[in-house]
């Protein structure tokens, strides 16, 4: 069975997911709020190897400069003695009330002017702790009502600010990048750059485009009927793969934020297969934090949060377990075969051919049977999904 997690698994926690007290549009906390020093401990002693947080996570909104260099304090001593890293840091800009209308894309420009300062000062402190990457989620950055926003308006707004942040980080010498974390709905009913695909087509727009990357979460994309695995490929393909946020999300509904592999099962294999070895026939593959963003069910006391924090590291091992025993089936190399998964890393043209080449290849078109299709030359691909799940339940 999986081994208990260490640091070299590079599992990290937000500080508002174990730090979640249960509120909801439903009702009131059902947890008192956690303390940073004994959420860091906490960690530490279950294996983790790192905590990320919001600036409001770390010191309430509108915090004096001496209450927020005290809780900055307590966190760098805490980090200290437990050995703890702090691998991204994030800017709240979707709780208070003035970020209604957004932060960067709000029709007021002074909340606009706002939320870039509020940003470029957690920058420092994010660049003081030894981040790596900041993440932005516009959960804000959005509307209800089409005639209310102008869209390209807001997205060049929204290029405006990461633009200026990229000259910040680049003028300031941090070595930092930015993770752009999709979303299609909720808390706005339509929020900006929704999927993995509109946020990387959003990205080749900037003018720093190697300082952004993507977040994407399990749920945000599920959320939208999407793929995560497709989804991840593509990111690590164009190498834009730059954080990562775990959870689990059961169809399309509501952002569940449940435990990792508490969800759907099978894409979350398919996830851990691909994170670990690259896909079927090698590639790029993911090195970077392991960071579950995921809520403690209101249902839990804070032994209930414990371990629900535990529950998604050892799911993520297991499953890296089973993804390995996967690979190194000869039974399923050879139905990987079967199927002609490896055969699509072939170029589809010989080296050096042409389309008149091509044109003139009358086996690719005139003497191809095209019939023996009907009927015949099977891909075996439920066969290779059996295998899959054997390995998944753990029957083979």
């Amino acid at each position: 069975m999986a081994d208990q997690p260490t640091r070299e698994d590079k599992f990290s926690f937000g500080l508002w997911t174990i730090g979640w007290t249960g509120n909801d549009p439903f009702g009131p906390p059902t947890r008192p709020n956690l303390d940073t020093v004994e959420a860091v401990t906490k960690l530490a002693e279950l294996g983790a190897y790192g905590l990320t947080f919001h600036d409001d996570d770390l010191f309430p909104f509108g915090s004096s400069d001496a209450e927020r260099q005290r809780e900055i304090d307590r966190l760098k001593q805490a980090l200290s003695d437990t050995g703890l890293v702090v691998p991204m840091v994030t800017t709240n800009l979707f709780s208070h009330p003035v970020f209604k209308d957004g932060g960067f894309t709000s029709n007021d420009r002074a909340v606009r002017r706002f939320a870039m300062r509020k940003v470029l000062r957690n920058i420092d402190l994010a660049a003081e702790l030894g981040a790596k990457t900041f993440v932005m989620w516009g959960g804000r950055e959005g509307s209800e009502y089409d005639a209310a926003k102008d869209i390209q308006g807001a997205l060049e707004r929204y290029r405006e600010a990461v633009n200026m942040l990229g000259d910040y980080v680049t003028d300031k010498g941090y070595d930092i990048r930015f993770a752009i974390e999709p979303k299609p709905n909720e808390p706005r009913g339509d929020i900006l750059l929704p999927t993995l695909g509109h946020a990387l087509a959003f990205i080749e727009t900037l003018e720093r485009p190697e300082l952004v990357g993507v977040n994407p979460e399990v749920g945000h994309e599920q959320m939208a009927g999407l793929n995560f695995t497709h989804g991840i490929a593509q990111a690590l393909y164009q190498g834009k793969l730059y954080h990562i946020d775990l959870n689990g999300q059961r169809g399309i509904k509501y952002d569940q934020d449940l435990v990792f592999g508490h969800g759907d099962l099978q894409n979350a294999f398919s996830l851990v297969d691909l994170l670990e070895h690259g896909g079927p026939a090698g590639g790029p593959s993911y090195d970077g934090p392991r960071h579950f963003d995921y809520k403690p069910s209101r249902t839990e006391d804070y032994d209930g949060v414990w371990a629900s924090a535990a529950a998604n590291m050892r799911m993520y091992l297991l499953l890296k377990e089973r993804a390995a025993a996967f690979r190194a089936d000869p039974e399923v190399q050879e139905a990987l075969e079967a199927a002609r998964v490896p055969e699509i890393r072939t170029n589809t043209l010989n080296d050096g051919e042409s389309y008149d080449d091509l044109l003139a290849d009358r086996s690719a078109y005139e003497d191809f049977d095209a019939e023996q299709y009907f009927g015949g030359k099977g891909f075996g691909f439920v066969r290779l999904q059996q295998l899959m799940l054997e390995h998944l339940l753990g029957a083979r």
